[in-house]
């Protein structure tokens, strides 16, 4: 082990003194903090979504307006203007979204140009209130009573599996921790290709073989690259979650943000264990820089498809049952699982057999991975194969 500590403190040293790697931290992480202030921006106005005008003649559809707005899941706020002229003016500069002219029987309209499809749908559900209460009014009845009596119409609703209500918050979350998850695999695990790479045409590996063993080149070099992305993936992920609570961008609860960051973490180990010895041992396969992304695409698509599956259905599909099932195989759980735990909903057994799926696969690909690296890394000049290295003595 000292061997394998030897090697992998200088990776970490090499890592964290290049530009490119402190370049990339800081970047992301000044991404991170620009998101917070502009979600934060753009949720800190009124609250308000629209403001419509309404006259003197229009004054008593103010109520019913908003109420309209709340039974279709839109903020409307009114504002009484002195007459239809001013009304107007107000429009055309843009300080009011609409105008409610008319004798208020019947639902008439002013915008700037276009009416906005959402309150468009507000003042649809308007017109038909006002067109039920004139009906009613005009048989006779009591238009108050009826709306009374329609809004308090009782609805009885039986779960057969307790549903799981997701925070739109949480959501996001989850997409950004899939992301962090799928460039950290994606760098990272390139980095260990190009350096396993680099060694060999270097012919430096054949120094370090002389004195180590094969397997400990590769749990070093595997083991010093992933400590500073593990590194690297704290600092982004606590100076995000940290500057959206501290903008208000974030208003989860503090256990909530601190699980995310932990399970960020966890999978990350995972997953760039078991994506690095795969990645270890296919470069180990050639000798030139220019063949690297030949034998590390078939690797890498795995972590692509998860991700993009992700980004794809989770958003607006959380419980998504193909995506639950790809979650808990251990070829796409790296990518999947992150998001879903940070959406949160998970149940506790699938967590269970993700991870444990993981922990099978990584001895696994321990000695796999090591027999193709040992047979391969020595063997210079043209692309050795796949079968070849595994059945080398």
């Amino acid at each position: 082990m000292s061997s394998v500590w030897l090697i992998a403190a200088r990776e970490i040293t090499t890592r964290l003194r290049s530009k490119a790697y402190i370049i990339a931290t800081v970047v992301l992480v000044v991404i991170l903090i620009a998101l917070s202030i502009v979600i934060k921006l753009l949720n800190g106005g009124s609250g308000s979504d629209f403001t419509v005008g309404v006259t003197a003649q229009t004054s008593s559809m103010s109520a019913p307006l908003i109420a309209s707005g709340n039974s279709i899941d839109e903020t409307v706020t009114t504002t009484t203007v002195a007459d239809e002229a001013t009304g107007r003016a107000e429009v055309k500069s843009g300080k009011i979204d609409a105008l409610l002219i008319g004798d208020g029987t019947s639902v008439q309209v002013v915008v700037k140009k276009d009416l906005d499809s959402k309150l468009g749908n507000v003042l649809h559900v308007l017109a038909s209130q006002t067109a039920f209460s004139q009906k009613i009014t005009a048989l006779g009845g009591d238009p108050a009573a009826v709306n009374a009596a329609v809004a308090s119409a009782p609805m009885t609703v039986t779960s057969l599996q307790p549903p799981h209500t997701y925070d739109t918050q949480r959501l996001i979350l989850g997409i950004i921790a899939g992301i962090l998850i799928y460039l950290s695999l994606m760098l990272n695990g390139q980095t260990v290709a190009q350096g396993v790479v680099e060694e060999k045409s270097s012919r430096v590996v054949e120094l370090l073989l002389a004195t180590v063993r094969p397997w400990q080149i590769m749990a070093g070099k595997v083991a010093g690259i992933g400590i500073v992305g593990l590194l690297q993936i704290i600092v982004i992920g606590v100076a995000g979650v940290v500057s959206g609570l501290a903008t208000g961008a974030l208003t989860i609860s503090g256990g909530a943000a601190a699980s995310t960051i932990i399970w960020l973490v966890a999978w990350y180990l995972l997953g760039y264990l078991a994506y690095a010895l795969a990645f270890a041992a296919v470069s180990a396969l050639v000798s030139r820089q220019e063949d690297v992304n030949g034998v590390v695409t078939p690797v890498l698509m795995f972590v692509i498809v998860g991700y993009v599956l992700g980004v794809s259905i989770l958003p607006s599909d959380p419980g998504n049952s193909m995506i639950s099932t790809l979650s808990m195989i251990p070829t796409f759980a790296p990518t999947l699982m992150p998001m879903r735990l940070a959406m949160g909903g998970v149940p506790a057994w699938q967590s269970v057999v993700a991870v444990g799926g993981m922990l099978v696969v990584i001895p696994l690909l321990v000695w796999l991975s090591g027999r193709i690296y040992r047979n391969a890394v020595v063997r210079s000049g043209a692309r050795v194969k796949l079968r070849d290295a595994w059945r080398a003595a």
